[in-house]
C-alpha cells in the first residue's frame, strides 16, 4: 500500500496498513537541526507532502522570515521576529485605522503570477499524498487590523468588518480555484480558533461570520473531487459538529485541549483526526515513556482500526528528537 492509498483509506475509514505519517516542525528545527531531521524524515518518511507551488512576488514584501528583526509579509503586514527561528508577531497592522481599507487591496499579484506548472508532473510522480493550503482568513484579518482591535470590532458589529472578510474570502475563492485545478489529492486551510478552555467568539458569532466561508471552501474542493484538511489550535469542541457538517474530511486540532475519549466516542467514523499529540506540554516537556503514553492514550480513544487517525506531530525548537521519534515508534506498536 503507497502513501496515497494509505491516506485515501484513512479518510474513507477503510482500513488502511497503518496511520499515515505527517511530521511539521518551526523553522528552528530546520534552521539549527537540519541534519537530525533529515535522519528522521529518512526514518519515518511522509505520507503527505505540499504541492511544488511557486508564487510571485508581493510589491509590499520586504526583510527576512524567521530571523530576529522586521519583515512585511505579502499583505503588507509588519512582524516583529524576536528569536531565530520562530515565526514572530504583526506588530505593524497595515489597517490599524479603518480609513485604510477603501483603499486597500490583497496582493493579487502573488497569484497572478503564480507558477503551477510543476504541480501535476509532481502529483502523477509520487506515491505521496498531495495537498495545497489556500489561507487563514480570520488570522489575516487579525493580521491586517491588529487582534485587539479586531475582537473590538467584532463585538461592536462594524460594517468594515464584513468588508474585511469578504475581500479576504474573494482572495482565497480565487486561490482555491487555481489549486482545484490542479491534480492535487487535497486542499488546507487553517484559523486558530480556540484558547486554552474556549473559543475565542461566541459559537453563534463563528456560525454567522465564519462557518459560511469554510462552508464555501469544502463546497467548492468537493465540486472538484479534493478532499478538505482543516488545522485550528485550542479548545475548538464546540465547533467539531459544524465542521463535520460542513464537510471538513480531516481536522488538525489540539485534543489534548480537549476530553480525547469524548471527542472519540462522539465523532470517531465521522471525521478524520489529522493529530495531534500535546506540543505544549508533554513532547516539550514530558520523558519518551510520557510520549508513548500520550500517543497510546489518543490510539485508544480515536484508532478503531478502520482509519480516521494520523499520525502526526509538530517538532518544536528544544524538543528533543527522541519524543518525536517515539510518537512514530509508538504509532507502529
Amino acid at each position: 500500500m503507497d502513501s496515497r492509498e494509505r491516506v485515501i483509506r484513512t479518510l474513507r475509514f477503510d482500513y488502511p496498513d497503518r496511520a499515515p505519517r505527517h511530521l511539521w516542525y518551526l523553522p528552528g528545527v530546520q534552521m539549527f537541526h537540519s541534519a537530525e531531521l533529515a535522519a528522521l524524515q529518512a526514518q519515518y518518511p511522509d505520507d503527505i507532502v505540499a504541492a511544488p507551488i511557486r508564487y510571485g512576488q508581493s510589491r509590499r514584501e520586504s526583510g527576512t522570515p524567521d530571523v530576529v528583526g522586521h519583515y512585511v509579509d505579502a499583505w503588507g503586514c509588519g512582524w516583529e521576529v524576536a528569536e531565530p527561528g520562530v515565526i514572530g508577531e504583526v506588530k505593524q497592522p497595515p489597517l490599524a485605522d479603518w480609513s485604510a481599507l477603501s483603499t486597500y487591496r490583497p496582493p493579487y499579484e502573488i497569484l497572478d503570477h503564480a507558477d503551477f506548472n510543476a504541480v501535476n508532473p509532481f502529483c502523477s510522480e509520487s506515491t505521496q499524498f498531495v495537498f495545497a493550503a489556500i489561507g487563514n482568513p480570520f488570522e489575516r484579518m487579525q493580521y491586517l487590523r491588529g487582534s485587539e482591535t479586531l475582537y473590538m470590532d467584532l463585538a461592536y458589529g462594524l460594517d468594515e468588518v464584513l468588508k474585511l472578510r469578504n475581500m479576504v474570502h474573494a482572495f482565497n475563492l480565487r486561490h482555491l480555484e487555481m489549486v482545484c485545478a490542479t491534480d492535487v489529492d487535497a486542499i488546507s486551510f487553517m484559523d486558530d480558533w480556540g484558547s486554552q478552555k474556549n473559543l475565542l467568539i461566541s459559537p453563534a458569532m463563528w456560525r454567522e461570520l465564519f462557518k459560511p466561508l469554510y462552508a464555501d471552501y469544502c463546497r467548492l474542493a468537493h465540486e472538484a473531487g479534493k478532499y478538505v484538511f482543516m488545522h485550528s489550535d485550542g479548545q475548538i469542541s464546540q465547533i467539531y459538529p459544524d465542521l463535520i457538517e460542513i464537510g471538513v474530511d480531516a481536522l488538525n486540532s489540539q485534543l489534548f485541549c480537549m476530553d480525547i475519549e469524548e471527542l472519540g466516542r462522539l465523532y470517531q467514523g465521522k471525521i478524520t483526526f489529522w493529530g495531534e499529540i500535546d506540543r505544549q506540554h508533554v513532547l516539550a516537556f514530558g520523558s519518551v515513556e510520557d510520549v508513548k503514553a500520550a500517543v497510546r492514550r489518543v490510539r485508544s480513544a480515536l484508532d478503531d482500526g478502520r482509519g480516521g487517525v494520523f499520525a502526526q506531530c509538530e517538532w518544536g525548537i528544544g524538543v528533543p528528537r527522541a519524543n518525536i521519534e517515539a510518537v512514530f515508534e509508538t504509532w507502529l506498536e
